[in-house]
């Protein structure tokens, strides 16, 4: 098998609709879907299924819906490739809660568990520290960050997802975003505002921190079996206390994934697959690759998807 990284989406991704064949043709899908159910106390099924999309969308609810879907997506190639090994796990901010169960991190009780509160603590958080966020494409890195360190303004503005070279998303309270997305326009930018009720990544959410810790201090984390390249690092770490002290930290912190991406390509990953609703990863990995790249980008969120993705893997 060819050196493969499986990736999870997170918040953004979620559509109506989503991982209702899984769950409707496989009966092991079924019962990690009542399994969630469950564990965060209302119907994830009938969201996903038939929405509302506004209720779907909300951050508690989003939560632990996206990362049943994402489960339910790694469980079932497992199914169909159960000798399969990837050489490493990643995920988008909510997502590496999804790669902290593929490698044996955490187990689907636990993940699903952590979910739900994280989703709960920064819904509060939202509600408390009202926020947003907005993608802000055509400058680097470099170039956000001087805005950011010339801007003396009110309001709090950070950067909270370095997803490619050229698109960056910056997260704060509705002052702040403003008069740092009008300079950053003023640079040729363009800045497009994402529909999220919460800054995400930001300072405005660092009052989930504390309560999440205390919850995760009751659960048990375990020594990868696969790496993971985490968010706030963008490396790999076994150390499971370590890895604590880092999902706590993750909340708040930027998400690093250029160089997430950037690690795999230098391990000499040759395929990518990302498993969970959409292509919003998928999309990001074309950006960052170059066009005559010999990795292969792959993406499946039903059954015929995941077949086809199968066949790659196996040859």
């Amino acid at each position: 098998m060819k050196k493969t990284a499986i990736i999870f989406p997170g918040q953004g991704s979620q559509y109506v609709g989503m991982g209702q064949q899984f769950v409707e043709q496989k009966k092991d899908a079924a019962a990690l879907m009542k399994l969630a159910e469950d564990i965060s106390g209302f119907s994830i099924r009938t969201l996903c299924f038939t929405g509302p999309i506004e209720e779907l969308t909300r951050v508690r609810n989003l939560q632990p819906a996206v990362t049943a879907i994402n489960l339910i997506c790694w469980q079932q190639l497992c199914a169909l490739l159960p000798d399969f090994r990837p050489a490493f796990f990643a995920g988008h901010s909510l997502g590496e809660y999804s790669a902290l169960y593929g490698a044996g991190i955490l187990s689907q009780e636990d993940t699903l568990t952590l979910v739900a509160k994280r989703g709960e603590l920064m819904e509060r958080e939202g509600a408390t520290h009202p926020g947003g966020m907005r993608a802000v494409v055509g400058l680097d890195i470099d170039e956000v960050e001087a805005v950011l360190a010339a801007y003396t303004g009110p309001g709090v503005v950070v950067v909270a997802n370095h997803n490619s070279a050229s698109q960056i998303v910056l997260s704060g309270d509705q002052e702040g975003l403003d008069a740092v997305a009008a300079q950053c326009t003023d640079r040729g930018a363009k800045v497009i505002a994402l529909n999220v009720s919460v800054a995400n990544h930001s300072p405005l959410v660092a009052g989930a921190i504390e309560d999440f810790t205390a919850v995760m201090d009751k659960i048990v984390f375990r020594e990868p079996q696969v790496p993971v390249l985490f968010n706030v690092t963008g490396d790999s770490e076994k150390d499971p206390v370590a890895i604590k002290t880092i999902m706590a930290r993750q909340i708040a912190s930027r998400v690093r994934w250029l160089s997430i991406v950037e690690r795999m390509v230098a391990e000499g990953v040759e395929v990518v697959v990302e498993l969970g609703p959409r292509t919003v990863l998928t999309g990001m990995m074309r950006r960052i690759l170059p066009k005559q790249t010999p990795i292969i980008c792959l993406q499946a969120d039903t059954p015929a998807g995941l077949v086809k993705v199968a066949e790659v893997l196996a040859r």
